[in-house]
């Protein structure tokens, strides 16, 4: 019988995931042992990464000497972050109490508070950097903030629709050429940044009500956003109880960015309807998955699966040495990296994904 080298590539590769050979362990490193690693992002030079309760390490990533910056180090007052970007001056880091500020130059930590949004005005959970116009774009709780790096000025933007302020709550941010996404708890804005943010035409806003997200469930809170070619992968949280069955029901959708919204949820191979992270190798779509638990309101970490993209064929990864709870998962053009509950992981063996064309 004939077998082609992809299909062959995928019959090796899902046959020694659970049983990996002593070559392929040396290709699995670890790092930060029982470190919750929330975020993950590069400056080419260096990781950064956000934790649960341990501050903000940078990783080398030719010498792997790590630089830890937390109340321990007395570096920052607090520990717990939900987002980071970079450039190559500056780190900044979400928390619930601000904006912490890293300038590489002097390697000193600063802290910007913000007024407008009340009791939950400073709990950052999102952060995107446009290089092309120099700003950093702030998902706060309530209210998206643009910061000119050019003329060191913020501004907010209050970006509620039909009166529901689900649609101000900021969740996740992407810069697409002149366009940013913006995930919200009850939809999806995308926002044309050539124009006033204010003028007609300038925003476009996606959610249930207006026949998008297939109209599944009653709300589409964002959590992770993925641009690729024609497509834009938008990642939902699944929250969902007894008396509220289809609140955010969760899933994962690849839209054309027009009017075709493709859906996987648990139904076309997923492990879990809600998405914690997104990442691209080659022709390949990884997904962090959890499952929310309606009685207990907790989450469950249903580990990673694989899409491929061309065919849409889901596939779960399944390896005893991966945590099933995997809050981000980064592509550094080399190695893929996994922030997981107990740690931070590189996996090189993954690599080859990345040449699949």
């Amino acid at each position: 019988m004939k077998i082609t080298i992809k299909k062959y590539f995928f019959i090796t590769l899902f046959l020694l995931l659970p049983i990996f050979s002593e070559a392929q362990q040396e290709e699995t490193e670890f790092f930060l042992q029982n470190i919750s690693v929330t975020k993950i992002t590069s400056d080419g030079e260096n990781l950064w990464l956000a934790t649960n309760g341990n501050g903000i390490f940078e990783l080398n990533l030719k010498t792997q000497k790590i630089i830890e910056h937390s109340s321990h180090t007395e570096d920052l007052q607090i520990d717990f972050f939900h987002s980071i970007a970079v450039n190559k001056d500056f780190v900044w880091a979400g928390s619930t109490d601000g904006l912490f500020i890293y300038d590489k130059k002097n390697k000193n930590w600063s802290r910007r508070k913000f007024s407008l949004g009340g009791i939950y005005a400073n709990w950052i959970r999102a952060l995107a950097y446009d290089e092309i116009n120099n700003v950093l774009w702030i998902g706060r709780f309530q209210y998206l903030t643009k910061f000119d790096l050019t003329t060191r000025k913020y501004t907010d933007f209050d970006l509620t629709i039909r009166n529901n302020e689900k649609t101000n709550n900021i969740k996740s941010l992407l810069i697409e050429n002149n366009f940013l996404w913006i995930g919200t708890e009850a939809g999806l804005h995308r926002y044309d940044t050539s124009k006033n943010i204010n003028d007609m035409g300038a925003r476009i806003f996606f959610d249930t009500k207006n026949n998008s997200f297939n109209s599944e469930g009653e709300q589409a809170s964002i959590s992770s956003l993925l641009n690729e070619r024609e497509y834009l992968w938008v990642g939902l949280d699944e929250f969902v109880t007894e008396d509220r069955p289809e609140f955010n029901v969760g899933g994962l959708f690849r839209f054309d960015k027009k009017n075709d919204w493709l859906l996987f949820n648990g139904t076309k191979g997923l492990t879990g309807n809600g998405v914690f992270s997104l990442a691209r190798t080659g022709n390949y779509i990884w997904a962090s998955l959890y499952q929310f638990g309606k009685q207990t309101k907790e989450y469950f970490g249903r580990g990673i699966v694989l899409i491929n993209r061309i065919t849409n064929q889901v596939f779960p990864i399944r390896d005893e040495k991966i945590p099933r709870l995997v809050y981000s998962i980064f592509f550094d053009g080399t190695n893929l990296w996994l922030g997981t509950e107990k740690g931070l992981i590189k996996i090189n063996f993954f690599n080859k994904l990345a040449m699949w064309k």
